[in-house]
């Protein structure tokens, strides 16, 4: 009966699927405009709080990072057996308060807080999300429909840099505002405001999707026995999974290192200002991010049509190796252009891997295990992209080069050694995934 009713559901090719989907994608979009909008205030921000770029770096990664990995594990496994969409709602409605709270910090910690707070209501989306689509499209459809919804990491932070940097620019060029209940307000801070609030309708917006029906639910609650489950699940097939999870997380620490610190290069290298590189930058994340997620997605799915089961892992192989004379090529670039150049190529080839890393966790994945695997992969690869790829290039700008002029060369370290080493993690994995997914077929989960 469940899978009758499944197989009508895509029949109808589900309005409400495709609605879900742009539903999850606003929200996505908006999450990474909150998490990404610091990177256009860092040169305001130290000079208001007297900070180093290691602790705006902390800012930017591990206060985020901390409760969004942490917390986005348990909030998986309530995805996994109650309704996702109402987890969502709230998840966005608390991240983009916290948005606004980061405007009334006076000091480096209550920043770092408020920045936790945003981290916390992050955790909410994505496993959630995850989980929801692939209920809600065939398996020949997923890759694409996953990379749709990925693509809002860079349409948003395109979004973050295009709105942000102007806005950033008048609201600085304007000077102190009076604010009503808040007072007279730095400029800077009055962004967080701006950029915070109108979540809270797509919070609103997020009631209106129609929960999924879960593929094989009567499976979903046997042997459910909490995240000790996913664990041992992972232990019966570590050549996968872990390997899956290292090769990811490498390409991840690659993207939030340059998203982190590419205005301020440009800032410092270029002398451009936050006007002028937030839409430049913005247009290049939203054309090139967007399409490499979009593309790396379709190609994955042609592959697995033309019967590679290891698809996403063998595009995202693919990604990791272009990386490498990108992230060489841009501290060296003599002109704002050809760094735009550069920069385009990387945001294409750095979005390539991640809507098929997403599907590759679903496709080799039993149902009962979807959302909280999701999570586990998650934790891993935002502990390392975000928590630590900002901070790394952080940390060798201030102590290797001593020299806040020398972030490209910083940048260029970083990528030319995380993004080969991803690939060849990916690359090893490759054969021990074909089989994961074979078997999965065999099970009925895929």
């Amino acid at each position: 009966m469940l899978d009758t009713k499944i197989a009508m559901a895509e029949e109808r090719a589900s309005f409400d699927a495709w609605y879900g989907l742009a539903v999850l994608f606003i929200g996505y979009t908006v999450s990474f405009i909150d998490r990404t909008i610091l990177s256009l205030l860092v040169e305001p921000i130290k000079t208001a709080l007297d900070l180093s770029d290691t602790q705006v770096s902390l800012l930017h990664g591990l206060a985020f990072a901390i409760f969004y990995t942490l917390l986005g594990i348990p909030i998986a496994r309530l995805a996994d057996r109650h309704s996702r969409k109402y987890i969502i709602s709230v998840g966005i409605f608390v991240w983009s308060m916290m948005t606004a709270v980061c405007g009334l910090a006076d000091r480096f910690s209550t920043l770092f807080l408020a920045r936790v707070g945003v981290g916390v209501g992050e955790a909410a989306l994505s496993p959630a999300a995850y989980s929801m689509l692939a209920d809600m499209f065939p398996k020949k459809q997923l890759g694409l429909a996953l990379s749709l919804y990925s693509a809002g990491v860079y349409v948003g932070a395109g979004l973050a840099f295009i709105i942000g940097g102007l806005a950033v620019q008048l609201a600085l060029d304007m000077g102190a505002v009076t604010l009503p209940f808040v007072g007279h307000v730095d400029s800077w801070r009055l962004i967080f405001f701006i950029v915070g609030l109108p979540g809270v309708f797509v919070a609103l917006l997020m009631l209106t999707v129609k929960e999924p029906i879960r593929r094989n639910s009567q499976a979903a609650h046997r042997n459910d026995s909490g995240l000790l489950t996913v664990f041992r699940f992972i232990g019966t097939d570590p050549s996968t999974f872990l390997l899956h999870f290292v090769g990811y997380s490498l390409l991840g620490l690659v993207f939030n290192a340059f998203i982190a610190w590419a205005p301020t290069y440009f800032i410092r290298v270029h002398s451009l200002t936050a006007g002028d590189i937030g839409p430049l930058l913005g247009g290049l994340i939203f054309v090139f991010g967007g399409s490499g997620m979009i593309f790396g997605g379709v190609y994955s799915d042609l592959l697995r049509d033309r019967g590679v089961p290891a698809a996403p892992l063998v595009s995202s192989r693919l990604a990791g190796i272009c990386l490498l004379p990108i992230c060489l090529a841009i501290p060296i670039a003599g002109s704002v252009w050809v760094s735009c150049l550069f920069f385009a190529a990387f945001f294409f080839f750095a979005a390539f891997p991640f809507g098929a890393a997403a599907a590759a966790i679903q496709l080799a994945t039993p149902t009962r295990l979807r959302a909280q695997m999701s999570a586990v992969y998650l934790f891993v690869l935002n502990l390392a992209g975000i928590g630590f790829g900002p901070t790394l290039v952080a940390l060798i700008t201030d102590y290797g080069f001593d020299d806040t002029s020398r972030v490209g060369w910083s940048l260029a370290i970083v990528g030319a050694i995380a993004a080969p080493l991803g690939a060849v993690a990916l690359h090893f994995a490759i054969k021990p995934f074909a089989e994961t997914v074979k078997l999965r077929e065999q099970e009925g989960y895929c």
